[in-house]
């Protein structure tokens, strides 16, 4: 584990996922510190523990979301990070760095200030709860991190995995932990670690260059690079997306996020690019994705895909919306139809469709679209998640579009029209 001290900051957004989009505002600096302000993670809905710089050395605060107030909670000579809730006790876990070098993974008494060692045979780096006297956990060995199971109880500690990444985290609505298996070559590998039969399964790769995730949902992977924040639909199969960029708030080399409970919150760490972040209200205002800005969709445009004609009719904006029809036609036949609409909602917006034979029955229920939650927005591209509109001029335009083969992978199919 690295302890170096950059001037990193944490940063709290709302988020905004309602129908699949990914919307953050209302930035604050909680940290505010002059140093090294890193590792956040949720106690609840309204309770952050983060490591801060104090008086030379590394503690752990608790931050208060409903009064803004800040409570450092550990009092030692030495330097703690990686601070976590520990699962139905008063009592936060963290690893400390004493002066002399030792470094052991401590327990935090909220309520008595106390504290005493977890483990003693192991120079633990990160770790992650599993219950409450059980913790997986990344641990030092040969300048390397390797992934350990512990029982507090039995004081049994088993080795699962060696080349592991330093983001242990809770895959929401399962008993599993994800971790980041490092390779030699190319991307490494997201894997579950399941706690009760011992199981490692292979997820996803990771973003490339990229050591720090979280989970969005038990589907979706959010990662950091840089000044942008990516996310990663596990079911859809469709790659590494960006969904949102802190350059415009003045914040970059993005690292560890978390999220609350209620997915309402996100928490995350990086750098000022100026002495302060820009101002929120301003930002919020200004990147409300809006139907003005995808105008120029509208229009009748035809080209050629499947072997067959394809015709789109789109209309302009109104009534907070956009629609159009598409038909493609094989040899003078009708293959099938489609209705679809672009709407503005909850501030982003939503492609949805329908499909329909060519005796117009539909293939969907009655009461199910297929959607598309919006992912990107510039002047000349607007990406959905499985379906983006390139502008080429004033009167040509593609459309990629992921289908779902029969051997359930994805190709990414391009579909060139003029009007």
């Amino acid at each position: 584990m690295s302890f170096a001290q950059p001037n990193t900051e944490v940063f709290l957004f709302d988020l905004h996922t309602d129908h699949g989009a990914f919307k953050l505002s209302k930035v604050q600096n909680i940290s505010n510190n002059e140093g090294y302000d890193n590792q956040p993670s949720f106690i609840d809905d309204q309770t952050i523990l983060f490591s801060s710089t104090r008086n030379g050395q590394t503690d752990i605060v608790k931050y208060d979301l409903h009064y803004g107030s800040k409570t450092w909670i550990c009092y030692t000579e030495g330097s703690e990070y990686s601070p976590l809730k520990i699962p139905n006790q008063n009592a936060v876990s963290a690893i400390r760095l004493d002066p002399n070098g030792t470094q052991r993974l401590y327990r935090y008494d909220l309520q008595l200030i106390t504290n005493k060692v977890l483990v003693e045979d192991l120079i633990v780096g990160y770790h992650a709860w599993t219950g409450e006297n059980q913790l997986v956990s990344a641990v030092l060995e040969n300048d390397r991190l390797s992934l350990y199971s512990s029982n507090l109880n039995s004081n049994e500690n088993k080795r699962i995995a060696t080349s592991v990444g330093r983001s242990l985290q809770h895959i929401p609505n399962t008993k599993l932990i994800s971790f980041i298996s490092k390779n030699s070559v190319g991307a490494s590998d997201i894997k579950s670690y399941n706690s009760l039969n011992g199981k490692i399964k292979t997820i996803a790769k990771t973003l490339p260059d990229s050591e720090d995730l979280n989970w969005l949902t038990e589907d979706n992977i959010l990662m950091t690079k840089g000044d942008a924040i990516y996310k990663l639909s596990i079911s859809k199969n469709s790659g590494w997306f960006k969904v949102a960029s802190l350059k415009d708030f003045g914040i970059t080399n993005l690292t560890r996020l978390a999220i609350s409970p209620n997915g309402k919150k996100l928490v995350i760490v990086g750098e000022l690019t100026g002495k302060e972040v820009i101002n929120p209200k301003f930002l919020e205002e200004s990147t409300v994705p809006t139907l003005e800005q995808v105008k120029w969709i509208s229009g009748n445009w035809k080209g050629e895909a499947f072997g067959g004609q394809t015709e789109e009719n789109w209309s302009e904006p109104s009534g907070g919306s956009m629609m159009a029809t598409f038909k493609l036609t094989d040899k003078d036949t009708v293959v099938f139809y489609e209705i679809i609409i672009i709407r503005e909602i909850e501030n982003t917006l939503i492609l949805q469709l329908k499909h329909f034979g060519n005796d117009l029955k539909g293939w969907e229920e009655k009461d199910e679209t297929i959607d598309f939650p919006l992912q990107e927005i510039t002047s000349e591209k607007v990406s959905f998640e499985g379906m983006t509109f390139e502008k080429i001029s004033d009167h040509e335009m593609n459309v990629y579009v992921d289908i779902k083969q029969d051997d359930g992978s994805i190709e990414n199919v391009k579909f060139p029209y003029k009007k």
